[in-house]
């Protein structure tokens, strides 16, 4: 034990023998002197190298591992965005020019996110021991894509735990500004700097083309719209009409734009700015399919009662309205709201409304966005596919 370590308590090793990679306070026995956001190795109560973690005191979350075993931890840091990269490169093709690189844990690399579009490189950087490590992240990421430009958008909450501010701006290469992808074969303008998250839901590719086969001939209600991503697909599959609805003015004036960019235009395709839990009090909602995919109700644990009343609340009213054999794809994003009770809330929703409902399908975040089977957090979007007779 020749370098100073953080030990941990007895017994409280085995997550990261697991490769887990968080490391909570409860579990550390002692620090040697460092700053906060430093990377330290990690030991065992009998000595044991486990591996590198970079560490901040602030937090409950104390630790995140960066390497697992004795390699030096840059070497490992590199190795998995690398083969972050390298997995992404066999699964799509030109058709689908935007996409996530890099997951998190998920790729294990703990406290980054980064998104490509077309040659414009996104990233969300989440933690302090990342943010210390970002040159270096970016760096390889550059060397690795040849990405023109790498723009950082950490607007995140848990900056705030982690003693960083909000960051935006240019890290790399050239100016950035509005950028049109593919997706699937369909165009998006993307507004990198004024949009949410890091310009577009990715996680839903393979929840807006499921949108878009179920959508022949029906009428379609995409609440929660955003930029209008399972409208198009809605569009492009043949719905008969699509309304698209969602409180951000900005936000509905670029889903118009979007169907436009696609052909789609005419009094089929409509919009509205409107808070989405009005809409549906106040409209009659004769739709056959309907759309619900709103953002994160629950970002705290402290929040889920709360959110799941207001999952409840919406589903209600939508079964209640719907008339029979409608459809109802449906989403959470909140990682405090698990699959399982997502699932019990649609039931007491069913319930109240005196509604039978079907479920069809399960639905999860698109494949760019791994779960690590090692790391079960990383797994927070669940949808269900209805059928409400």
């Amino acid at each position: 034990m020749t370098e100073p370590a953080v030990l941990l308590r007895r017994g409280k090793d085995k997550a990261i023998r697991n490769r887990h990679h968080w490391i909570f306070s409860g579990a550390v026995q002692s620090f040697p002197d460092f700053e906060n956001g430093g990377l330290l190795p990690v030991r065992s109560a009998e000595g044991e190298f486990l591996g590198w973690a970079y560490f901040n005191r602030a937090c409950s979350i104390v630790g995140r591992m960066v390497g697992f075993g004795d390699r030096p931890p840059l070497e490992s840091l590199r190795e998995a965005i690398e083969r972050a990269v390298a997995m992404r490169a066999g699964f799509f093709d030109a058709s689908t020019t935007a996409y996530r690189l890099v997951n998190g844990e998920g790729d294990g690399v703990p406290g980054l996110i980064a998104d490509l579009y077309g040659e414009m490189l996104v990233v969300q950087v989440s933690t302090l021991g990342m943010d210390k490590l970002k040159p270096f992240a970016v760096g390889v990421l550059t060397e690795a894509t040849r990405a023109r430009s790498v723009f950082e958008r950490s607007h995140l909450p848990s900056r705030r735990e982690e003693g960083l501010p909000m960051a935006e701006g240019l890290l790399a290469g050239d100016p950035v500004g509005p950028v049109e992808i593919l997706e699937n074969g369909h165009r998006f303008r993307v507004d990198i700097v004024r949009s949410q998250k890091t310009g577009l839901y990715l996680d839903q590719r393979e929840n807006r083309r499921l949108a878009g086969s179920l959508a022949a001939g029906r009428r379609v209600l995409n609440a929660f719209a955003y930029t209008g991503g399972f409208s198009v697909f809605a569009l492009a599959g043949g719905a008969a009409a699509v309304d698209s609805v969602d409180i951000s003015s900005p936000s509905i004036e670029l889903a118009r734009e979007n169907c436009a960019l696609n052909g789609f235009t005419g009094a089929a395709v409509r919009f509205e700015v409107a808070d989405v839990f009005d809409f549906i009090r106040e409209r009659p909602l004769d739709y056959d399919l309907v759309i619900l995919d709103p953002p994160a109700f629950a970002k705290r644990k402290g929040e889920v009662v709360a959110a799941c009343r207001g999952y409840k609340d919406i589903h209600r009213v939508v079964f209640q309205k719907l008339p029979p054999s409608a459809l109802v794809l449906t989403f959470s994003c909140s990682f405090f709201v698990d699959e399982s009770l997502f699932r019990q809330v649609l039931f007491q929703a069913a319930r109240e409304a005196g509604r039978a409902v079907r479920i069809l399908g399960r639905h999860h975040q698109a494949y760019d966005h791994p779960v690590n089977i090692y790391h079960p957090e990383t797994e927070y979007l669940k949808g269900f596919l209805l059928y409400v007779e």
